[in-house]
């Protein structure tokens, strides 16, 4: 039998290329299982059965199967076979019922040892029949239909023993742990702890921080994940998600708490496969080709291993992994993909598309692309134009993306009261927006009065685009300087990703004769310091911050003043061993490219 496979503009034929070719094996399998219990042993293929061990029948005679206690499984909530009982139709035999005939005239001629000389004439049926010595009042098809449901309980046909994961509510929610199973006073004191940290960190995010979470949890005796319900696992998930920056720490995090619940054979909802997704591809500032590997294997085993389709959010974030590590060959099999599985498009896929379009350069595309979601009836906010600047600015018209933003400046004045833009209401403000979306998609009446409701105004991803572009690409700090004005203006206050960006201007553009002077250099490390000791939100000493200023001090200070800047730094940081390690060879390095002595003994963590 020839099989022809066909894999045409499908994500599967670049993806899912782990499956064997049909081709391969020149034996077909229909669904051959081995079946195995404490009388026989057989090959089911399909439907027949056939035995290992020869059966003899003995008439008007019952076996007496011995009792066996019933040994301890192991219950799995997502795993269910679809025929997971002995198919022995002799193991059964019991159970059916059996009414022989017995031809004793076969058996007398057999016994005598009369020899009958051959003939030519052709046996009729009587005679055919009577070379079995009994038969069972049955038909075929009951026996057949025996097969099938040894237990006759009319069960439907089953073809094969598929796996499959259950969404069932009882069964996702499958409960890890009894509390009344519970007798340690001290486990139970460390759950309850763990619960009220949870709790508090869903209702009130600012109030619990996720090391404490992390650090009850890591206090549970091992295995961690069956000492708490399963209500409390998926929280637990949840809240060590709810991440307003996806990095390292955050991501170990995560993937340890997932590492157990999969070790003990607890399900995962799609919800929490995405959210690992996420983390895998985005703990990174930049995505490369390594974070969308991690992606696509996690994506496999959703699909395969676990049995769980990928929805519109799987696709979402494929599709911006794979756009932003370069791969647009790849991204555009995954649109093509998630259009052939029929999910509709919605604010999500809209955005990632123009910021595709934007890392392709193709500004046209960017316009056709944001045309085709204002005809939508998808609602308008500032992260849509966000994205449109950011288009328009890695193509080089920095004329179009100032006017997208002059529009935003007008829409700014127009506004009353510019709303909080912390990350909880950011979340919250985007489920609203889709939630209008949705609505003007059935009504398109409704939809100017909830186009009223979005805010167009510049925020801090606004000006961070801009000050990016116009600083450490374009040298351009007169224009860096109007954007900080303006930002004082809506009253954004200044980020760390703001001091960044100025840090690494001045370490690209700056010098003698520059306008990226050290005295402006000078005024932005005492806003930055004064900012850091007051705590200001955003703002930390990472190893990407603190190599941006040591290389723009390098351009003009002495070897003293440049070993004075790492030791403020140094005192305020808060970096691991590996990273404080990694910042003194790279101290060692800046000075080397620019003439200094180097000494490294004496520096003390």
């Amino acid at each position: 039998m020839r099989i022809f496979t066909r894999i045409d503009r499908s994500i599967y034929g670049a993806i899912l290329s782990c499956r064997p070719s049909p081709s391969l094996s020149s034996t077909p399998s229909l669904h051959g299982v081995r079946v195995r219990d404490d009388h026989t042993e057989a090959i089911c293929n399909g439907l027949l059965v056939v035995t290992r061990r020869s059966s003899t029948i003995r008439p008007k005679k019952k076996y007496d199967t011995p009792r066996t206690s019933t040994s301890a499984r192991h219950i799995s909530s997502t795993i269910a076979a679809s025929n997971s009982r002995p198919l022995s139709c002799n193991f059964f035999n019991s159970n059916f019922p059996s009414s022989r005939k017995w031809n004793h005239a076969a058996a007398s001629t057999a016994s005598t040892g009369d020899v009958t000389p051959l003939s030519h004439v052709s046996p009729s049926k009587k005679e055919l029949l009577e070379i079995i010595d009994s038969y069972d009042e049955t038909s075929l098809e009951e026996h057949l239909e025996f097969l099938r449901d040894p237990y006759l309980r009319r069960y439907a046909p089953a073809d094969g023993p598929h796996l499959t994961v259950s969404d069932k509510r009882d069964d996702v929610e499958l409960q890890s742990v009894s509390y009344s199973q519970r007798t340690n006073a001290e486990e139970a004191e460390v759950v309850r702890n763990l619960r009220e940290a949870v709790i508090l960190k869903l209702r009130r995010p600012a109030m619990m921080d996720l090391d404490t979470v992390y650090d009850l949890y890591l206090a549970l005796p091992e295995p961690r994940i069956s000492h708490i319900t399963a209500r409390l696992r998926h929280q637990l998930l949840a809240v060590l998600g709810m991440t307003e920056t996806k990095d390292p720490k955050s991501m170990l995090r995560y993937f340890s708490v997932v590492t157990d619940v999969k070790n003990s054979g607890f399900p995962l909802t799609a919800y929490e496969w995405n959210t690992a997704m996420s983390f895998a591809s985005r703990y990174v500032g930049r995505s490369t080709e390594v974070e969308l590997e991690a992606a696509l294997h996690l994506w496999r085993e959703m699909e395969q291993a676990s049995g769980i389709k990928g929805s519109d959010v799987t696709f979402n974030i494929l599709f911006d992994v794979a756009s932003k590590a370069g791969k647009f060959g790849l991204a555009e099999m995954i649109y093509q993909e998630m259009g052939s599985r029929g999910f509709p498009f919605n604010r999500y896929h809209h955005v990632s598309l123009i910021h595709y379009l934007g890392l392709r350069q193709d500004t046209g595309g960017v316009r056709a692309a944001y045309r085709h979601m204002v005809e939508s009836n998808e609602i308008i906010d500032s992260t849509v134009l966000n994205c449109v600047i950011s288009g328009f600015l890695a193509s080089g018209e920095e004329a179009s993306a100032e006017r997208v933003y002059e529009k935003m400046k007008e829409s700014a004045r127009r506004t009353n009261i510019l709303p909080d833009r912390n990350y909880t209401v950011q979340k919250n403000v985007t489920k609203v927006l889709m939630m209008f979306a949705r609505i003007a998609k059935k009504h398109p009446d409704m939809h100017p009065n909830f186009q009223k409701t979005a805010i167009l105004s510049p925020n801090l991803q606004t000006y961070r685009l801009l000050i990016n572009h116009y600083g450490p690409k374009l040298g351009d700090l007169a224009k860096v300087a109007q954007f900080l004005d303006e930002m004082k203006l809506f009253n954004i206050p200044v980020h760390g990703a703001i001091f960044l960006a100025l840090f690494k201007g001045f370490g690209k553009h700056g010098g003698p004769g520059s306008d990226w002077s050290a005295e402006r250099l000078g005024s932005v490390w005492d806003a930055f310091v004064n900012a850091l000791d007051n705590k200001s939100e955003g703002l930390h000493i990472s190893t990407w911050m603190a190599m941006a200023i040591l290389r723009a001090f390098a351009r003009y200070s002495s070897r003293g003043q440049i070993l004075d800047i790492y030791e403020i730094l140094r005192s305020r940081w808060d970096l691991d061993h590996a990273n404080s390690q990694f910042m003194i060879d790279f101290l060692g390095k800046v000075m080397k490219e620019h003439g200094f002595h180097v000494k490294t003994r004496g520096i003390t963590l």
